[in-house]
């Protein structure tokens, strides 16, 4: 479950409403791909801006179309009290793991962010993925932190922000960290356009944006690797660096895919809930052009 491809699809909205239906098409989608997982309700599900009585329903709905396909589901939230309700719901809705990243309102500690792991993996009975993504949360793991996060109990995975471009370099990252942390313990790259470095460095799983809605082009780069032939994923990702450049330029990928998304008609406009919007105008068509070039799948 913590190896391999996660894909990590949108939670599209119509009229600040979840629109249920395009959410399972996307589903079973991805169990139909053969992912090796699906993860609902990260950044790109745009779980901070749901109730619980909705992170409830996309829990189970998840669950429910996934298959045989295991289901992580996302239970960061602003106080422990808030993530210990969402991780009753998500193991009621049979979730085989989740998912959490240290939310703030004031800056947190690395002892703070430690109580809050402590506290939360006491309360499961599933595994659970860390979630560092500094650019929502705006905090900075340090590798030593991550080192005793991991030795908690229901610890299964670190889900890292893209590594370093440098092949080398990349690697000495990834060394770096699993020196500090159980073998049980996975470790998994996120940010896309470093996905395929990232598991040619050593991470054992991609936790993937475009996994989410391009799920066969994504296998194709994470199999490429486990096959050994990491001249072909890198050629892959490659091809996809026009892509990878409009999630730099518009502030990282969920407005790209959610346009995406809704462009290939497996979402409706507008699928982002407000204040997000999706790409317009100019943007927009270029998306649409570059989609149909690349033909991703």
């Amino acid at each position: 479950m913590f190896s391999g491809l996660s894909a990590f699809p949108l939670t599209p909205m119509q009229h600040g409403v979840i629109d249920e239906t395009a959410f399972i098409g996307l589903i079973q989608r991805l169990a139909d791909a053969g992912v090796d997982s699906i993860g609902a309700l990260g950044s790109t599900g745009n779980y901070a801006y749901l109730t619980r009585k909705e992170r409830a329903s996309i829990a189970q709905l998840s669950v429910k179309h996934a298959g045989e396909t295991p289901v992580i589901i996302g239970i960061s939230a602003l106080s422990i009290r808030e993530v210990l309700a969402l991780a009753e719901d998500a193991q009621e809705a049979g979730a085989s793991a989740v998912l959490l990243a240290p939310m703030s309102y004031q800056k947190l500690s690395e002892d703070e962010v430690f109580g809050l792991y402590k506290v939360v993996t006491r309360a499961l009975s599933v595994p659970l993925c860390v979630y560092d993504n500094p650019g929502t949360t705006h905090f900075e793991f340090s590798d030593e932190l991550h080192g005793r996060i991991a030795e908690l109990p229901s610890i299964g995975s670190i889900k890292i922000p893209g590594v370093p471009a440098a092949p080398d370099v990349a690697k000495e990252r990834v060394e770096r960290l699993r020196a500090l942390i159980p073998s049980r313990v996975t470790i998994g790259v996120s940010g896309d356009p470093l996905a395929a470095v990232g598991l040619n460095a050593g991470c054992e799983a991609w936790y993937s944006v475009i996994g989410g809605l391009f799920p066969q082009t994504a296998l194709a780069i994470t199999r490429a690797i486990q096959a050994g032939d990491s001249q072909e994923a890198l050629r892959i990702s490659e091809r996809l660096a026009p892509l990878w450049g409009l999630f730099s330029q518009h502030g990282g990928s969920l407005r790209v895919v959610a346009t995406a998304a809704e462009l290939q008609g497996l979402a409706a406009s507008p699928s982002l809930p407000l204040p997000l919007r999706g790409l317009e105008g100019e943007d927009r068509q270029g998306l649409a052009r570059l989609l149909d070039e690349l033909q991703l799948t």
